[in-house]
């Protein structure tokens, strides 16, 4: 049987490049509509937290001991200026309407939280004078010693600071390095916040950060609600797992701030059921070359940390992969050393980064575990494996190897004519000695 031919790649033409003005209309009509949307919920926000009795506050001892130094408050409001300059110079107008999308989810839930759950800083600063006094006596007008956890300031702080790590190089990288590292520290020397205002608005931000990716498709875009009975039972599972994590974290809390570390493997556990619920391997944003952006390396930690103890528990007494026929081999998520040993790595593990080190070929085809495969990233699958093959020898793997490789591996059989049915697709692969599982329907040639 012959294999699927692999369409030709399309030649992109090069998108005319849009009229600065145009940018800088729709950057100013944003900083309209998000500016005072900013001033007055968060005042709203603090306005309410202080006609209340109850708001606590989340101090660890060692607080105590962090200097006041009066002069960082000058990086403290830097950021108001990145903030819009962040607006006004940006490449393209879709940069422009993903960066306020950034700056609105940061804004919504850091509110949200702010009403819901407010907190208070409990240090009051000294008198100070000149430039400092002036800043501070601006800042003291609109803010009071609310709104603490998530920071609304380093929420914006790392999505301003990723926007422009991206576009400087060489000595300019480094001093804006420097000064972000400023401005995040500010807010602690100007006692302005607790330390855990800064991992809590850290998170907020990268959160912001995937959901508007600089590329790609947005993680929402085409959601649609999963009708695989299998992938709806594995989004409630990790929906619960979710709610337990963020139970643990609203209740630990009462005890140690340290629980609230738990908000990270909620956020993460989240986004995995959402990706079964509906939206699909795109929510690990996992490139063809198997690159992740560092926003999604850093939310989705907890889960590919978990992934990767599952990796090994799995398969630390198999071997890393066995051979197939004709230079295809079937294994398990490579290390870069055993990856560098072949022509070809062809990746189905969505949830699992590339490595660092890689010589070899990477081409990543996304799919989510334990469910039957899209269409697209399987009708690829096949004519990838073979067009690899006449380069060197490939490795086929996803996260154990047991699964999504073997499923393609055994399509790859049948539509080369290497088996004649898919049933004896499954005995060679038994025949290898790794035990494989592989879904209904995905070893037959489309």
């Amino acid at each position: 049987m012959a294999v699927p031919a692999a369409a030709p790649a399309p030649i992109a033409a090069e998108r005319p490049k849009e009229p600065f003005s145009a940018i800088l209309l729709r950057a100013a009509l944003w900083l309209v509509l998000l500016a005072p949307l900013f001033y007055s919920t968060y005042g709203f926000a603090n306005w309410l937290a202080s006609r209340r009795d109850d708001v606590g506050s989340i101090v660890f001892a060692w607080e105590r001991d962090i200097p006041f130094m009066a002069w960082t408050i000058v990086p403290y409001w830097s950021i108001n200026l990145f903030y819009g300059m962040s607006l006004l110079l940006n490449d393209t107008k879709s940069g422009v309407d993903r960066l306020a999308g950034r700056y609105l989810t940061a804004q919504v839930i850091a509110i949200t939280c702010f009403i819901l759950f407010p907190l208070k800083a409990t240090f009051v600063r000294p008198e100070t004078s000149g430039l400092p006094g002036f800043l501070f006596a601006v800042l003291g007008g609109f803010d009071k010693p609310f709104n603490q956890a998530p920071s609304l300031h380093i929420a914006l702080l790392v999505i301003i600071w990723n926007h422009w790590r991206q576009r400087l190089s060489g000595i300019t990288g480094v001093v804006w390095h420097m000064w972000c590292f400023l401005i995040g520290a500010s807010v602690l020397t100007t006692w302005q916040h607790h330390f855990i205002d800064i991992p809590t608005g850290a998170l907020l931000g990268f959160f912001a950060l995937w959901l508007f990716p600089r590329e790609g498709e947005l993680p929402f875009a085409g959601f649609q609600l999963a009708t695989d009975p299998k992938a709806r039972r594995l989004a409630r599972f990790y929906a619960l797992g979710a709610a337990l994590a963020l139970a643990g974290a609203a209740l630990g809390a009462f005890v140690s701030a340290v629980a609230l570390i738990l908000l990270w493997p909620a956020l993460a556990l989240a986004i995995v059921a959402f990706a079964y619920a509906g939206a699909g391997p795109k929510v690990f944003q996992k490139a063809t070359d198997g690159t992740v952006p560092l926003a999604s390396r850093i939310v989705l930690w907890p889960y590919r940390l978990a992934a990767r103890i599952n990796l090994w528990a799995w398969t630390r007494k198999l071997p890393a992969h066995v051979a197939i026929t004709d230079g295809v081999f079937l294994g398990r998520f490579p290390t870069a050393r055993e990856a560098n040993g072949f022509g070809t790595v062809v990746d189905l593990a969505a949830e699992l980064e590339r490595p660092r080190g890689i010589s070899c070929r990477w081409t990543s085809l996304a799919m989510l575990d334990l469910v039957a495969p899209a269409p697209g990233p399987l009708d690829r699958a096949v004519p990838a494996i073979e067009a690899a093959r006449k380069r060197g020898t490939v490795l086929v793997c996803c996260a154990l190897g047991f699964q999504r490789s073997a499923g393609v591996v055994a399509g790859w059989l049948v539509a080369t004519g290497r088996s004649h049915t898919a049933a004896q697709a499954r005995k060679v692969l038994a025949a290898s000695g790794r035990p494989v599982h592989i879904h209904a329907g995905v070893d037959e040639p489309a």
